[in-house]
């Protein structure tokens, strides 16, 4: 796990010294080395920071082939890299690394080309230098587990992990983006293309691109993108006991993949079925007493998942570690948390995922956790409201939805974690849009006329949504809105906001984080699977549950979900967060949400947290 960045540009538009500087803007992700390339002639500039796990001796980067003519960095692990070592063995190539995965990724391209990324089962972000055929070639893995931001002006191209390395570049690009504030406080997080800078982008997940150094034309295109085909026939009871273990055998697989590292490892473990299966599989390919797990509670009871956590531990024999986060120790983590933020981000986990991934990195390097689960096998819970959502719409008039949200709006606030009212609230309030948009206006911020209040202008909400509204759609016309949500979960939410935020949390402690639920065999199972076997009598992730029943007690299989959230209702309420008020209009909305909240009539904990944050984003990052 790495940090890279690198840029092609003409003499005096970058340097050495500016390589330098975004390169070290990256120390974090890679504290034990950097590494540089610098090819002068062609303005070719590669730096690379590396967070050694695997070949500790022989995987600095940046790395060349041993005729020079192929140059890489790359961050990330690919996990079947001997099963591709061996194929090309086979043809003939000669490796100078023990089993670097990296030295794989050099010699795999240029055997199969770019049709080396469908052979690659792993996470990735790399930037291949061709000089042979004088072109860059730059490719983020399926579903954007690492990142990877990029701009192109005035003869330069850069690219970097993270959005502060590239705002090293004296060509960056430097003003807010308009539109992706819009959708940051649409979705609670930025959605892939954008970035909060106008004109950076992010490469989304499952794309590549080729700069020609010639021309300076960049040419993106898509290699992969999650689309499910599912069977359309109602399976029988004998074939959903085969599904169950051809699913366990396959995560199993998956699980021991990503065990392969040269350092301490261990597993993030919150006592939910994602978390507690990924360990109890990991404890199979152990020896007895060698797994670390580590969690974080609340002195809240309502979001404290500290007992479960240690239920599945001692089940599994784990050696577990937790830590407590309440608003003393929140008050004193935030600032420095957000000082670091590369880009504004609103998920109110993250703070808890930041302060688990410290303590994890004091004992350990890599940490394995659950993240996907609840994408691939229909988990959260708007998915159980789907079908009663439709059934709502067809019998209740439209004209009637703004009287039955005000009747919903009198009942009593509370801050606990997905409580009642919360569900309700934010399920009324889908319901006043289209089946497109239900999802992210009940997930998000704020809604669409809130968001034209907030700004003062007026944004059309298909173009508020279009990443949502393209996700949702994309399940065809006939789809199941049990598929259809799972398509918006698993393109835009997992990617942009789940994995972003576990990226960031991990990162910043050079802590690398592994998600064997996104493991290619297990999606490719998962994605050809009925829904009915997923949401099944009102009872989700039905198949998974099943699949495990060999490997955990009922008392975690079957208990109700209660998710990874932080009291942010309570804090802000009770005056232990303030967020600051911004100038003119923006000002005026806020003022009137927080008094809102101070006084119980309504719940606006997501838009006060997402304002927080980017009032102290701009603290630290330089706009214009």
């Amino acid at each position: 796990m790495c940090g890279i960045a690198g840029f092609v540009a003409s003499r005096g538009t970058g340097d050495r010294e500016v390589l330098e500087r975004m390169t070290r803007a990256l120390a974090h992700r890679g504290p034990d080395a950097e590494g540089y390339f610098v090819d002068a002639e062609r303005g070719m500039h590669l730096g690379h920071r590396r967070l050694a796990i695997v070949d500790l001796s022989r995987g600095a980067q940046p790395m060349e082939t041993s005729d020079n003519d192929l140059v890489i960095v790359f961050n990330g692990e690919i996990y079947n890299h001997c099963e591709l070592r061996a194929q090309l063995q086979s043809k003939g190539y000669l490796f100078q690394s023990d089993h670097s995965d990296t030295e794989v990724l050099l010699e795999g391209y240029r055997e199969w080309g770019e049709g080396m990324l469908d052979r690659l089962n792993g996470m990735f972000a790399f930037a291949i230098f061709d000089k042979v055929h004088n072109k860059l070639f730059i490719a983020r893995d399926r579903f954007g587990k690492k990142p990877l931001y990029w701009f192109q002006k005035d003869g330069v191209f850069a690219f970097a992990s993270e959005l502060t390395a590239l705002l090293r570049h004296p060509q960056s690009p430097r003003n807010e983006s308009a539109i992706a504030l819009k959708k940051y406080f649409a979705y609670g997080y930025i959605s892939a293309p954008h970035s909060v800078i106008e004109g950076i982008g992010k490469l989304p997940g499952g794309r590549c691109g080729t700069l020609d150094l010639v021309s300076g034309q960049w040419v993106a295109r898509k290699w992969w993108e999650f689309c499910l085909e599912p069977s359309s026939a109602e399976p029988t009871n004998a074939q959903c006991g085969i599904w169950a273990e051809e699913l366990l055998e396959k995560l199993d697989g998956a699980v021991k993949r990503r065990l392969m590292a040269d350092v301490p490892l261990g597993v993030f473990l919150s006592g939910g079925i994602d978390s507690s299966a990924i360990a109890a599989l990991a404890a199979r390919h152990l020896p007895a007493g060698r797994l670390r797990t580590f969690s974080v509670g609340f002195t809240d009871p309502s979001f404290d998942e500290l007992p479960y956590a240690r239920e599945a531990a001692a089940f599994i024999g784990s050696v577990h570690e937790s830590e407590i986060l309440d608003l003393a120790r929140a008050r004193e983590l935030i600032p420095g948390l957000l000082a670091r933020l590369d880009e504004p981000m609103g998920d109110g986990s993250l703070l808890p995922t930041w302060l688990l991934c410290g303590f994890t990195r004091r004992h350990v390097t890599v940490a394995l956790g659950g993240d996907g689960g609840d994408e691939l096998f229909a988990g959260y819970d708007p998915f159980k409201a789907l079908h009663t959502a439709d059934l709502y719409s067809s019998l209740v008039p439209r004209a009637l939805h703004p009287a039955i949200r005000m009747l919903a709006a009198r009942l009593p606030v509370s801050h606990a974690n997905i409580s009642l009212d919360f569900k309700i609230k934010r399920m009324l309030r889908g319901l006043s849009y289209d089946e497109r948009l239900r999802l992210p206006v009940w997930m998000g911020p704020l809604e669409p006329r809130q968001i034209d209040e907030y700004f003062g202008d007026h944004t059309p909400p298909e173009e508020l949504f279009s990443e949502a509204i393209e996700a949702w759609e994309s399940a065809g016309e006939h789809a199941d809105p049990v598929d259809r949500a799972s398509q918006f979960f698993t393109r835009l939410y997992l990617q942009d906001d789940i994995l972003a935020k576990v990226d960031r949390a991990s990162m910043l402690h050079g802590l690398e984080a592994r998600s064997p639920f996104l493991d290619l065999e297990v999606v490719d199972f998962a994605r050809k699977l009925p829904h009915s076997v997923k949401l099944r009598a009102g009872t989700t992730k039905w198949i998974l549950k099943k699949a495990l029943e060999p490997v955990l007690p009922a008392s975690i299989l079957y208990r109700k979900k209660k998710g990874f959230g932080t009291p942010l209702g309570q804090w802000f309420s009770e005056g232990g967060l303030v967020p600051e008020i911004p100038a003119g209009i923006a000002g005026n909305f806020v003022e009137k949400a927080l008094s809102s909240h101070r006084a119980g009539r309504g719940d606006e904990r997501l838009f006060l947290w997402c304002q927080h944050v980017l009032a102290e984003w701009r603290k630290t990052v330089f706009v214009r």
